[in-house]
């Protein structure tokens, strides 16, 4: 496949994709790069979906709770590139941070009572920088479809409800969760995991497994469905619980009792780095 054009401020890829109008649906998948499996499903989803893919990879600061953080955000722009080649993508967008805020950003978007709990609750201020950031990409980028991954519920949640609160002319297409055969679910962030960080990261899948099992045999009960989950992670230094919630899938707000489908989240610090992670919930039929 021929590589993608790459471009890095907004007057160029508007050129671009003004050559391009008329000959079909545009898909934007907004990404930090550090592109993994689970970016590469995002791709070909917008491939199999849309005649024209627009990747956007940007660190975007206006998200970051902690500096170091920010620092540490692995950037590979030229592998992200070949990968997106490899996918089919056609365009690229790679833009400093003077281009995306070439002055203070006076004006952000508030999300509200979806960011109170889960990420919202522990990160002040990231969902507001995502919810600005992915505005400024739909606005600039105007595409027809952008594709997010269900492993960033909260997010998918708020950029879902983003789009239809502002009457943005998109499609919004969450794409499934992509893991490592031990159940780690694929982040950006997982190649800070070494020895025995790796080894520990999956307790926050078999956590939510735990809870899912519970679930789907009827209890109820969300205090009693978090404690046994939590039960799950072992006692260990490099292990730090900072939540685990049963929450309603859409609006992000905790439940009392399972009536329904959930969404069990939990956030998981294993040495210094922060692991997220959900799955959907159902009781069984007949269960409740």
């Amino acid at each position: 496949m021929s590589p993608p054009v790459v471009v890095d401020t907004i007057q160029e890829l508007r050129e671009q994709l003004k050559a391009r109008a008329g000959t079909g649906r545009v898909g934007l998948v907004p990404t930090m790069g550090a592109l993994h499996a689970g970016h590469e499903r995002l791709l070909d989803r917008a491939a199999a979906g849309c005649s024209i893919v627009a990747v956007s990879i940007f660190v975007n600061p206006l998200q970051f709770d902690r500096e170091a953080d920010l620092r540490q955000y692995p950037r590979t722009l030229e592998a992200d590139v070949a990968t997106c080649a490899r996918h089919g993508v056609d365009l690229v967008f790679a833009p400093a941070p003077r281009e995306m805020y070439p002055r203070e950003q006076a004006c952000t978007i508030e999300v509200g009572r979806l960011a109170d709990h889960l990420c919202g609750r522990f990160r002040p201020g990231h969902f507001q920088g995502v919810a600005t950031v992915v505005m400024k990409l739909l606005q600039i980028v105007r595409p027809d479809a952008a594709y997010f991954g269900e492993k960033d519920a909260q997010q998918l949640a708020i950029v879902r409800r983003l789009a239809a609160d502002f009457n943005v002319p998109v499609e919004i297409v969450g794409v499934p969760t992509v893991r490592e055969p031990d159940g780690l679910a694929l982040s950006s962030r997982n190649v800070h995991l070494r020895g025995a960080e790796r080894a520990l990261a999956p307790a926050l899948y078999a956590a939510l497994l735990e809870a899912r099992r519970l679930i789907e045999a009827g209890v109820i009960e969300a205090a009693v469905i978090r404690q046994a989950a939590e039960s799950r992670i072992p006692v260990d230094d490099l292990l730090r619980l900072e939540y685990l919630e049963v929450v309603e899938p859409d609006e992000m707000q905790p439940v009392a009792q399972v009536r329904g489908t959930v969404l069990v989240a939990g956030a998981l610090w294993v040495g210094a780095t922060r692991l997220i992670d959900n799955i959907l919930c159902r009781p069984l039929e007949g269960k409740v």
